[in-house]
This record gives structure tokens, C-alpha cells and sequence, in this order.
């Protein structure tokens, strides 16, 4: 069981400790559910109320914060931030796959590295390239001449197709498929002709894929993700999509295809964003976004209607399929008045 002395904890997170250094810490939870043995933090005004009837052995703070507690502490410039630390020093999670399971299917001419472990029932084509302490989880399939660089993490039931290029320190959740055909067809007289999508796909380092996401193989360049770009769960990423460092996608995005996207963006939750247009670097879509010309101006962007009471909706609605109409008699009044005078 994984657990640290307080006053170990202040060091290893360069925080300032307030209290008994030799209690020992053995979890974290929230605020509202911390028990003795672990410790919580303090990230939002609007908690500062729970700190009167607090059970935790400790709360992450700041300076300004340390006045309310009654308790040992941590003080902190970013108490949300410190928090992600001690997750990780805490983290019980195990790893994807121990060893090389008996039943999985490798190559003779896959290249493993050293100490790659790959877990129950997983195939591996020929020509891979698994480097050094890569995790490949149960029932996965890594297509050929796929490279998989150092100590990257596959969850199970990950799908790679061939000729994939990921980076080293990668995480990639369960159920996410990458280098699938993208949506590429030509019309011939009203049949569908399928293209063969004959790109691929390139991930950066340190790259975070949630689970279920699709990221399509490009058609006829690349689809490329940069270094630090993290993506949630159930993400459709269409084919020759790029996606500059330190970008984050949250859950339900759907990008159409050649899309390029820069550097530091953050893309709200069901966003939509058309394809064959450019996002400019240090942009920000707020969640249920629709985008459809490109911005050129690093800010915050949004769209959609928030949610409102129905017989309020149907008035918007009503006013909306009207708005033709209102513009051209607002038009006429304008014009009457300009005559007029």
C-alpha cells in the first residue's frame, strides 16, 4: 500500500507544511468525502465552508486559505495543480500488462525492446517496433511495420493499424482505434467509390488518447498529433487532421478532415468543427460549439443556444423561423425614415 509521511510530501511538491509532518498519508479524495489517512484540497471559494467540519488528515491550500483550517496543511501557489502531483504519487492503478503473456501472438520479425510487456491475447504483426518499457494490454492488435516508442501505455482492446508512428510516454485508453480508413469516397453516377486512404497516422510524444477515439489514417499525406496533445473519450478525428502541441480535446469532438489545429488550444466537450480550414494557435471553444469558418485571432470562441424552459424555447424558435421577415420590414422602417428626412 503506497503511502508518505506529510512533511515527505511538502518536499517532494516544494510545498510549505503547517502542522505535523509525521502523519502519514495513504490516499487523496475530495473534500467533502476525505477520512483520516487522507488529503484533500482546496481549489474553489465556493468549498472554503467544508473546511469547518473537514475529517481529512490534510488539505492542499494556499497562504490566503491557511486562516480557515484546523488542520495540517500544505500551502501552495496552485493547490489544483499540486493535486495532480500527489495523484500520481498516490496512483494505485496497475499496469496494463506484466511480461509477455503465454497466449499472445507475435511475429518473428516484430523487434521488442527491453522489458516490453504484452498482455493475454494480443497480436502483433509483423515488422512492429515496440521499444523499450512499452505496455501493451490485453486483446490489442498492432498492425505491421507499426512503431511504438518508449514506454508508451495501450490499455486493452486497443486497435493500431499498420504502418502507425506514436511517440514515447503515450497513453492510449481502451477501445480507441488509430490509422482507420477516413470517410473518403467519389461518386460515380450515384455509387459510391471507395478511396483508399494511403497516409497514416504520426503521435507526438506524451500523448493522451481516450477511450473509444477514432483517429483516421490520412488519404494522402498524414494525419499528425503533436507532442502534449491530450484527447477524451469518444473523439472523431477525420483523416489529415493536425493537431498542434499542447492542445486539448474534450469528450465527443468530431473534426472533419483536413483540419489543422495549433498549438495551446482547448476544445469544449461535443464540439463540431468543419474540415479544410486552419485554428489559429491559443484558442479556446467553449462545449457544443459549431465551427465553420476558420479563426485567425487567438481568444475564447463560442455557440449554441443554452438549454432554457420549453415554452421559452418555442418562442426562440418561433422568433427565429420569423427572422427573414422582421429583417425586411426592420429594412423598410430604415428606409422610410431615411426618405422621410
Amino acid at each position: 500500500m503506497l503511502s508518505f509521511r506529510l512533511s515527505d510530501l511538502a518536499r517532494q511538491l516544494n510545498a510549505t507544511l503547517y502542522g505535523d509532518g509525521d502523519i502519514i498519508i495513504s490516499g487523496v479524495a475530495s473534500i467533502q468525502s476525505a477520512k483520516n489517512g487522507e488529503i484533500t484540497f482546496l481549489a474553489n471559494n465556493r468549498h472554503r465552508a467544508y473546511l469547518a467540519d473537514i475529517k481529512a488528515s490534510a488539505v492542499v491550500l494556499t497562504q490566503q486559505d491557511l486562516k480557515l483550517c484546523n488542520i495540517a496543511a500544505l500551502v501552495v501557489n496552485n493547490p489544483y495543480l499540486t493535486l495532480a502531483y500527489i495523484s500520481k504519487l498516490l496512483d494505485k492503478t496497475p499496469q496494463p500488462a506484466q511480461n509477455i503473456a503465454p497466449n499472445a501472438v507475435i511475429d518473428s520479425t516484430a523487434k521488442l525492446g527491453k522489458n516490453v510487456s504484452v498482455g493475454a491475447n494480443t497480436v502483433i504483426e509483423s515488422n512492429v517496433e515496440l521499444r523499450d518499457d512499452v505496455m501493451i494490454g490485453s486483446g490489442c492488435f498492432i498492425g505491421k511495420r507499426t512503431m511504438i516508442g518508449k514506454a508508451s501505455r495501450l490499455w486493452s482492446n486497443v486497435t493500431i493499424y499498420h504502418e502507425i508512428q506514436i511517440g514515447q510516454d503515450c497513453l492510449i485508453q481502451s477501445g480507441a482505434i488509430i490509422g482507420s480508413d477516413g470517410f473518403g469516397y467519389a461518386n460515380d453516377e450515384g455509387n459510391w467509390v471507395k478511396i483508399p486512404h494511403l497516409g497514416t497516422v504520426i503521435i507526438g510524444d506524451k500523448v493522451e488518447i481516450g477511450a473509444c477515439t477514432t483517429i483516421d489514417r490520412g488519404a494522402l499525406d498524414d494525419t499528425i498529433i503533436g507532442n502534449g496533445v491530450i484527447i477524451d473519450n469518444l473523439c472523431q478525428i477525420a483523416h489529415n487532421v493536425i493537431i498542434g502541441d499542447n492542445t486539448a480535446v474534450a469528450g465527443g469532438v468530431v473534426m472533419g478532415g483536413s483540419l489543422k489545429i495549433g498549438q495551446c488550444c482547448m476544445i469544449g466537450g461535443a464540439t463540431v468543427i468543419k474540415g479544410h480550414m486552419e485554428i489559429c494557435d491559443r484558442v479556446t471553444i467553449t462545449g457544443m460549439s459549431m465551427v465553420i469558418r476558420p479563426i485567425k485571432t487567438p481568444g475564447i470562441y463560442s455557440s449554441g443556444i443554452p438549454v432554457q424552459h420549453n415554452k421559452n424555447w418555442r418562442k426562440t424558435t418561433v422568433l427565429l423561423m420569423r427572422i427573414d421577415d422582421i429583417n425586411k420590414r426592420l429594412k423598410a422602417i430604415e428606409h422610410q425614415v431615411i426618405k422621410n428626412h
